[in-house]
């Protein structure tokens, strides 16, 4: 494994390093990374329904989308972001609790009670300090994670915003976490610098074969044109929003999923899925195959029908999804 502790705080270029890794680089690799004042997006979100817009602007909050799913998070320099990207035959399943485990362990072994809750949460004492999302494409896994160490989030209220859609609620109740920072529960005081060496060291002493890798030349001018082709264009950040006269969504157990279609004389002549749910097919698929397809409920389970849901919408069933539509 490669182990890269990258200092970049650029959202745009550390958002395109982590797709310039999973897709280049054949070897397994972990990075340690933070950015500055941004949101990320997951890739299934409504962008402008995610956030004030007008706030962003005023405030220059960068706005990136990444390629996993989930929900829409707000960095600063006091968070830091932890990454591995694993090749192998079971990769093509979504394990949040894999991924977490060496931070869990870092923590518990400074005596801090961590642990893995809920479906992407690590939390102390009850309280959320990291949240993280997976990317897979076919044999290969891309995990990211936040750990809040001593963020001030002192923007976050006013950059993101509560999405007004009515959601049908399908999930189990639940009490919504509050946050902490880790430093807060530090026995003895230590910078963010020496958190980040004692996470990298844990890893290097765990991992078989783990090693620092830097970064080439080469790489790095790779990392930058993704980042000026992709991530800091509008196309990849916002896109077309097309009206639709339909929208409705759900909580489910896999988290929201909202779709929006655009209907004439009954027929489904646009579908597209928005929330901050996970998978590792693409949902593009499925919007396609409704095209066409009348909304009514006899037709549409006859298309969900067609697929393999939970590859598309982790931890939802078909009636989940199908609660969308009616």
């Amino acid at each position: 494994m490669l182990c890269i502790h990258h200092h970049s705080t650029d959202p745009y270029f550390n958002i395109a390093t982590d797709e310039f890794i999973f897709k280049n680089m054949q070897e397994d690799c972990f990075m340690l990374w933070r950015n500055d004042n941004a949101i990320i997006v997951g890739k299934h979100q409504n962008t402008l329904a995610e956030i004030n817009v007008d706030y962003v602007k005023e405030k220059g909050i960068k706005v990136v989308r990444r390629l996993s799913g989930g929900g829409a998070v707000y960095h600063d320099l006091g968070n830091l972001n932890f990454t591995f990207t694993r090749t192998g035959e079971n990769t093509e399943v979504v394990d949040f609790e894999r991924y977490t485990k060496p931070i869990i362990e870092v923590l518990n072994n400074m005596g801090i009670p961590a642990k893995f809750e809920g479906r992407n949460d690590l939390t102390i004492e009850g309280r959320k300090f990291s949240g993280n999302a997976e990317h897979v494409f076919k044999n290969k896994v891309l995990h990211h994670g936040t750990i809040l160490y001593s963020s001030e989030m002192k923007d976050v209220s006013g950059a993101l915003k509560i999405n007004p859609l009515k959601y049908k609620d399908r999930a189990v109740k639940s009490i919504p976490k509050r946050v902490t920072n880790v430093s807060n529960h530090m026995k003895q005081p230590m910078n963010l610098e020496d958190f980040t060496q004692r996470i990298m060291d844990h890893v290097l002493s765990t991992f078989e074969g783990a090693q620092i890798y830097e970064f080439t030349e080469s790489d790095l001018a790779q990392i930058q044109k993704i980042r000026d082709d992709k991530y800091s264009t509008w196309e990849w950040n916002f896109g077309h929003s097309p009206k639709y006269n339909f929208m409705q969504g759900a909580r489910t157990p896999g988290g929201t999923l909202e779709v929006n279609l655009k209907v004439e004389k009954g027929i489904i002549k646009e579908a597209k899925f928005f929330g901050d749910f996970f998978g590792v097919a693409n949902v593009n698929e499925i919007e396609e195959a409704l095209k066409g397809s009348k909304h009514g409920q006899d037709e549409v389970q006859s298309v969900l029908a067609a697929f393999d849901l939970k590859k598309y919408f982790h931890k939802m069933s078909i009636s989940d999804v199908m609660a969308v539509f009616f």
